[in-house]
């Protein structure tokens, strides 16, 4: 896993490095780092570095300081250097040495600071800081350039993700003493680019850190194992409560996604034109048709689920509403997606959910818990609402998005940063809930939430993983992506 942490939390962690002197030693390694980072990108472009020609926007703060040393580092290199200068005053030391290095400083309305712009091979950004809120004017840069931002783009908020108007895309960030939690979350991932930590020697003082980010290890430790003598009981049954005459191809998706992923055995609830395409599609899938009585069909017929997975595609379905509460009241480990939201109130929610709204669903589950907060205050602070609504609910949340947000009630955080714009099609959460109830079918119910939060987490790791390895090939829907949600868990 790797911990991400605020802006706030890194000052806050140099501030006794600073209090004894160190505030060079942490600007050259922050200056080398970048230097050395800014190299490899020109040798990506290029193929070589000498005679290549990089540009930095320089502010008034640190973070000027780090791009004026790592300018003067370049120089040495053959790199024809210059910098912006976007205040009246600069870092002195570091101008200084850039100086001395044969760089140039140039003032930023000047001709030859739009030439230098327009001829640039690399744009360090290094406007403002982590600390910074703006207040720079900023010139314009090329569509077309390669854009290095040191320690955060300017105009991102280093915590939260939200944006600026004026923030500058990076094609790279460089950011230093541990990664910050808003390049992973908000408008972070849209706008950080590649991401490279610099160590810059804070780790004895950083602290807990604001989340982590999943990564394969953490996958692997929550995975069932699956034994020699396992059953298809004791791999888990999963109750699948899912399709209406409206949608019926969303209780498709779960189910080949549930199968595709190694269910022990698939138990679905559906009816009429869902019913039977399942039975078709699906026959894996052993069939419960009507309604559930919760007092005879959880000591007879549906007595072995082990979790459930409810909405998708319910719709405004009666039965299917009736059967979504049912199963909610099983008190078992349950996937609650959709239309099935609804049907979890802050009174009734508990550690054995995961709770998987979109943006507009988040908004109304934190209505509906007596918050005030519109989806545009959501998506400036994703992490923030997300802790609430499970907090307030009780259950693990999983906020979907470009990089989803998992939150357990005790507000332990995952970010999955492991995902592709092509997910973004119909039918794609569908298939999630097939999975993520597919793995909750396994999971031990007696294990601490916050596992559970990382399970989930996981699920969408997975999801994510298999959308990125499809779209290498080609462009796809649902459907392929639940036919190959397998893929990871077999390697």
């Amino acid at each position: 896993m790797i911990p991400a942490y605020t802006g706030e939390q890194i000052r806050n962690a140099e501030a006794p490095l600073l209090e004894r002197g160190e505030g060079d030693r942490l600007m050259a390694k922050a200056a080398h780092g970048l230097a050395q980072h800014t190299l490899s990108a020109l040798r990506e472009l290029r193929g070589r570095t000498y005679g290549s020609r990089v540009v930095a926007l320089v502010g008034p703060g640190n973070n000027g300081g780090d791009a004026l040393f790592a300018l003067a580092k370049l120089a040495g290199r053959g790199v024809s250097v210059h910098a912006i200068q976007l205040s009246a005053r600069i870092h002195e030391a570091g101008a200084a040495a850039l100086t001395r290095a044969g760089g140039v400083v140039l003032e930023k309305d000047s001709t030859e600071a739009h030439r230098a712009l327009e001829t640039a091979d690399v744009v360090i950004d290094a406007a403002l800081g982590t600390g910074a809120a703006g207040g720079i004017s900023l010139p314009e840069i090329p569509e077309d350039a390669f854009v290095v931002a040191c320690d955060v783009p300017s105009g991102l908020d280093a915590g939260t993700g939200a944006i600026a108007p004026e923030t500058i895309p990076a094609d790279l960030t460089v950011t230093f003493g541990a990664l910050k939690s808003g390049l992973v979350v908000g408008r972070g991932p849209e706008f950080a680019g590649r991401i490279e930590v610099v160590d810059i020697g804070l780790a004895e003082h950083l602290g807990a850190p604001e989340l982590y980010v999943i990564n394969d290890d953490d996958v692997a430790d929550v995975l069932p194992k699956l034994s020699r003598n396992a059953n298809k009981y004791s791999r888990g049954v999963l109750g699948l409560v899912a399709g209406s005459a409206q949608y019926p191809g969303a209780a498709l998706l779960a189910a080949r996604s549930a199968v595709n992923a190694g269910v022990g055995m698939l138990r679905t609830v559906s009816e009429g034109l869902a019913a039977e395409l399942l039975a078709v599609e699906v026959p894996e899938a052993v069939a419960y048709y009507g309604v559930i009585n919760p007092g005879k069909d959880f000591s007879g017929d549906l007595s072995k689920v082990t979790a459930w997975a409810v909405g998708p595609g319910i719709g405004e379905d009666r039965q299917q509403q009736a059967n979504v509460e049912a199963a909610l009241s099983s008190g078992k480990n349950a996937v609650v997606d959709a239309s099935a939201l609804p049907y979890v109130t802050p009174d009734s929610g508990g550690s054995n959910l995961v709770l998987t709204p979109h943006l507009g669903e988040l908004e109304r589950m934190l209505t509906a818990a007596g918050l005030r907060v519109t989806r545009e205050n959501i998506e400036a602070d994703p992490v923030r609402w997300t802790r609430w609504a499970a907090v307030s609910y009780n259950s693990v949340v999983l906020l979907k998005g470009p990089a989803t947000i998992v939150c357990s009630p005790e507000g332990f955080t995952w970010v999955n940063t492991n995902s592709t714009a092509d997910l973004a099609t119909a039918g794609s959460g569908d298939v999630l809930t097939g999975l993520l109830g597919t793995l909750l079918s396994a999971w031990d119910p007696t294990r601490p939430v916050n596992d559970l939060a990382k399970l989930a987490a996981s699920a969408a790791f997975i999801h994510g993983q298999t959308g990125k390895s499809l779209a290498e090939n080609s462009t796809f829907g649902a459907k392929a992506l639940a036919e190959h949600i397998g893929d990871f868990l077999r390697r």
